[in-house]
């Protein structure tokens, strides 16, 4: 014969299960990037880089890197690492030497960096990797740098702007005849009605002047 199961170990049990089922729904993590970002030659730009996970971040746990590479096809330099005690750190790079500067917050999942004096050959792709225990997934973003020699010529205005005076006026032209012709309809509409008016009152005085004849003897 079986013995009963106390109650307190069945909800104990419970609570077990139900920490793991609430645990297996918190597995995974979010990498938040971009696509495609634009730099200009010799200026310094943001990359960005935030997460989203189910748990605060434990900096006994956390692991962060930080890699480049030209093509999908070429291996991955990693340039920046998370240490711990120490935080986020520039790994020795041919490609950047000291360009790289962390700029994020680790306190909001901002992993963002910045990369000074771009250059031609920094295009190409920017991975972020992120572990963030208990999460058991690895999460992984990836944004593609476009390096651009110089900014588009501004747009010449002066065209746009004789194109809108001459619609401009045009329209004002247009709407100021339909007015006209309005009015001038109105007006005519009222000489109408006037003349079938006197027409009318005309038409009652005769025929009251033909009353009065035929009454005299």
């Amino acid at each position: 014969m079986c013995s009963p199961v106390p109650e307190r170990s069945a909800a104990q049990l419970l609570s077990a299960a139900l920490l793991l089922l609430w645990l297996s729904g918190c597995s995974s993590m979010d990498v938040l990037m971009p696509q495609n970002i634009n730099a200009l030659n010799g200026t310094t730009v943001k990359i960005p880089c935030t997460f989203t996970s189910c748990y605060k971040m434990d900096v006994g746990k956390f692991l962060m890197n930080w890699t480049y590479q030209e093509t999908l096809n070429d291996t991955e330099d990693m340039f920046m690492t998370f240490i711990k005690k120490k935080g986020m750190v520039p790994q020795r790079s041919y490609q950047f030497g000291d360009r790289v500067m962390f700029v994020g917050n680790l306190d909001k999942n901002d992993l963002s960096i910045t990369l000074s004096e771009v250059q031609i050959e920094d295009e190409g792709l920017y991975n972020c990797y992120v572990r963030n225990p208990p999460d058991r997934i690895q999460g992984h973003g990836t944004i593609r740098l476009h390096v651009v020699s110089e900014l588009p010529p501004p747009r010449d205005s002066t065209i746009a702007v004789a194109i809108g005076a001459s619609v401009g006026g045009a329209l004002a032209l247009l709407i100021l005849s339909m007015v006209v012709v309005k009015c001038l309809r109105r007006h005519r509409k009222q000489e109408l009605i006037s003349e079938e008016k006197m027409e009318e009152e005309g038409k009652l005085d005769a025929e009251g002047v033909a009353e009065e004849g035929t009454k005299q003897p």
